[in-house]
């Protein structure tokens, strides 16, 4: 049972009416926005990263009270993905090949973003005193 199929070709129009030349009429240039540097908000990407949830959340808890106590406003913390590395490892060498151990890594990340952080902020952000196996990465992003 196979059918064939009947293509339908287009043949080119022979009558078609030449497009119409294109007339330069001369317009206005357009006017640049002029950005000042008073419009333009800085905001501060803080992801912290870790393989504890709780050391995670600790962090987070700390980051965002010295952020409100030197008067700037948080957003978050998003919970990011966690990142699951798996391993297999065999439990012997030779003999029992089919003897298998697995094993797990987990990354924990959450991320934070702080609104037109203050010097202030900047300066208790540096000092601030977090939990051991705590990851934390800092970048100012410029919103226009």
């Amino acid at each position: 049972m196979t059918a064939t199929r009947a293509k339908a070709k287009t043949a080119p129009k022979k009558n078609a009416a030449p497009k119409a030349a294109k007339t330069t009429s001369k317009k206005a240039p357009l006017k640049e926005a002029k950005v000042s540097n008073t419009s333009r908000k800085e905001t501060l990407k803080i992801s912290v990263k870790a393989f504890e949830h709780r050391v995670v959340d600790e962090a987070v808890k700390k980051i965002v009270s010295a952020a409100k106590d030197t008067g700037s406003q948080t957003v978050g913390p998003i919970p990011l993905p966690t990142k699951i590395e798996k391993f297999t490892l065999n439990r012997s060498t030779f003999v029992n090949k089919n003897a298998r151990e697995q094993f797990e890594i987990r990354r924990h990340r959450r991320l934070l973003l702080i609104n037109e952080p203050t010097p202030e902020t900047l300066e208790t952000l540096q000092k601030l005193n977090l939990p051991s196996g705590v990851g934390v990465d800092i970048a100012i992003v410029a919103a226009a």
